[in-house]
């Protein structure tokens, strides 16, 4: 079906009309032609003048393959005008290129409308044509600098993940140096904190901050990194992960995987004294209202909790890092062991 004018159209005064048209012509930024059924050309706005070079005597009245000397009779061209227009009557964006002669290269996007009055007996084409080719080029050169920015990150993943090993055996060789045991430890609790943020960023394998993370296997392989790093066949103690599944962006993946790593260090270190066998779980769960709840579980003795004692670095970091994703902390502690929960409620769940 094309469009149809109707019999009692306020424009079909001729001098309303035509002055209507003359205003549509003068104001339209995107070139535009007015076709007869021969796909002869009746009207030519002024913007198509301006865009393709040509004069009002070369183009008006001309059949549209013949202006320019021909350098418009492109066989997808066309095709468009005599066989996808006819049958959609309706056609939008249909993509030629074209080395014109007057302009040079060009990507085109063509509309066409098929208009019909006086009972179907006089039929009109409207064919817009809208120049893409800048945006075409905008868009190559984003996926070069795309391309480019994601080497450059790469190769930054690169020289970080080597420095954090250097730095992580200049502490480890450094304690073994020194005499004093409160500075041996502490060189070591570094060394374990750098073992954990390279742990991340060998399993954070993204190229942009945006980039979603299925939290489920992030937190699976960086707990298995940390098992063979802390654990090995050394100490009798399982660390396994539990996930519903879920999907978070690359930043908090970065907070979940530091306080995951805290977490299961500060486990290691204080749940199982004199090689006692255990289980370490980590579990993350999520529901659809914007719920999520990440925990570290142990079987181990259970922490002694001392009002007076002040709070330790590692407890200061996970509380850090989970009011930077909006959660609160929670720690239940006995001697069956300890589990620290994580947990984040969107407000829109909390006020429903």
């Amino acid at each position: 079906m094309g469009t149809y004018l109707p019999d009692n159209d306020p424009f079909a005064d001729t001098k309303v009309g035509n002055a209507l048209t003359r205003a549509i012509i003068e104001t339209i930024h995107e070139p535009f032609l007015v076709l007869d059924g021969d796909l002869r050309i009746v009207v030519a706005s002024r913007s198509f003048y301006d865009k393709f070079q040509m004069s009002h005597e070369e183009v008006q009245g001309r059949l549209f393959y013949e202006i320019g000397g021909g350098q418009y009779d492109i066989p997808a061209l066309r095709y468009f005008l005599k066989n996808v227009v006819p049958e959609h009557s309706v056609m939008r964006q249909y993509k030629i290129v074209h080395d014109f002669a007057t302009i040079g290269k060009r990507t085109l996007f063509l509309s066409a409308r098929e208009v019909m009055y006086e009972n179907n007996v006089h039929k009109y084409l409207l064919l817009s044509m809208a120049d893409v080719t800048g945006q075409e080029l905008l868009d190559v050169e984003q996926e070069k600098l795309s391309k480019k920015k994601d080497l450059m990150i790469q190769e930054m993943k690169h020289r970080i993940a080597n420095s954090l090993q250097l730095i992580a055996s200049i502490l480890i060789l450094k304690s073994e140096t020194v005499e004093s045991l409160e500075a041996r430890t502490h060189l070591k609790d570094a060394h374990e904190r750098i073992m954990s943020i390279a742990t991340i960023e060998k399993n954070l394998d993204t190229a942009s901050l945006d980039e979603e993370v299925e939290v489920g296997p992030y937190l699976t392989g960086l707990c298995n990194s940390l098992s063979q790093s802390m654990i090995g066949n050394v100490k009798p103690i399982v660390l396994k992960v539990v996930s519903t599944g879920g999907a978070v962006s690359s930043s908090e993946a970065i907070n979940l995987g530091l306080i995951t790593a805290e977490l299961v260090i500060n486990a290691l270190k204080h749940a199982f004294p004199a090689q006692v066998p255990g289980t370490i779980t980590v579990s993350y769960e999520v529901a659809p209202e914007g719920w999520w709840r990440l925990s570290v579980l142990d079987d181990g003795a259970g922490i002694a909790i001392d009002p007076v004692r002040k709070i330790g670095l590692g407890t200061s970091i996970v509380q850090s890092l989970a009011r930077q994703l909006g959660a609160v902390v929670q720690t239940q502690t006995g001697p069956q062991g300890t589990n620290v929960v994580i947990e984040y409620v969107s407000l829109q769940k909390v006020t429903a």
